[in-house]
């Protein structure tokens, strides 16, 4: 482990103490994403946290990109998103103090049983996509500007193809409700895995494509800058953060999904991006 990266957690785990035990607001704003909503994780982690501190957090679960404008306004305390570039332009332009990747999932491709793209076993993300728009087969698209979005955007835009106009579908949806759709329709869809499969025994959707390194999925934790936005719960903000950076929180992440979905759903993946 890197020297910072150890005096980093040290501090945490100081904090921690030091902040269970502070007085002022009680309550956290949390943005974040859909899909840990959606698995179920961020009301077990959520859960955990008010029994140790006594915080409410208040979760506001959107796209990514959401997540981020609210930083940028000072209307969250704290984020937790999956955008990398946007993530660090966020820090660049000073609106966050701290950022740390701490979890990881995968995107999966999602397709009907009969795949008619015959996209079936294809091992990279881009030349899947690029199947789909010559088959001109439905392709189901979050299209909200969130963290899935832009991934899928980047894959296509690495593939050098266009999706068909007539068979490209944006739906504005959280990740819950795309795959919902993309499964009425019948159609392709791009799917962060724990989702799929928090929804696998009520979809017929099946995975199509995976195990590319560009699905990779980082999530991480932001600290918005108090400096910009005084009105901040900035104890709070860092009472959350330490805690979700926890070895409580890492046995929660890595035990998550096994008993109801025969399987884990996150990774424990801390790294250091300050």
């Amino acid at each position: 482990m890197k020297l910072g990266l150890a005096l980093i957690l040290a501090s945490l785990m100081i904090g921690l103490v030091f902040n269970c035990g502070a007085a002022g607001d009680k309550n956290i704003i949390l943005a974040t994403t859909t899909s840990v909503q959606d698995t179920g994780l961020l009301d077990v982690l959520i859960d955990a946290f008010h029994k140790k501190t006594g915080f409410t957090v208040k979760a506001i679960a959107v796209g990514t990109g959401q997540a981020i404008q609210m930083g940028r306004t000072g209307e969250a305390d704290i984020l937790w998103v999956h955008s990398p570039v946007d993530e660090k332009q966020f820090m660049d332009e000073g609106y966050g103090i701290t950022r740390i990747t701490f979890m990881h999932n995968d995107f999966v491709i999602l397709g009907p049983k009969n795949d008619p793209a015959k996209v079936m076993g294809t091992k990279k993300a881009a030349e899947a996509f690029t199947k789909i728009a010559k088959a001109k087969a439905l392709f189901v698209s979050r299209g909200d500007n969130s963290g899935t979005h832009k991934k899928e955007k980047s894959i296509w835009k690495e593939a050098g193809v266009s999706p068909d106009k007539d068979a490209y579908i944006e739906v504005g949806q959280g990740m819950a409700q795309t795959v919902v759709i993309a499964d009425e329709k019948q159609g392709y869809v791009l799917a962060d895995r724990s989702s799929y499969l928090s929804l696998k025994r009520s979809i017929d959707l099946v995975i199509i494509s995976e195990g590319d390194e560009a699905l990779i999925n980082r999530y991480s934790l932001i600290l918005i800058n108090p400096d910009k936005f005084p009105k901040v719960n900035a104890n709070g903000a860092r009472t959350l953060f330490n805690f979700l950076l926890s070895e409580d929180s890492r046995e929660i992440v890595e035990n998550f999904g096994k008993e109801k979905f025969g399987q884990q759903l996150f990774f424990w993946d801390l790294k250091e991006n300050l």
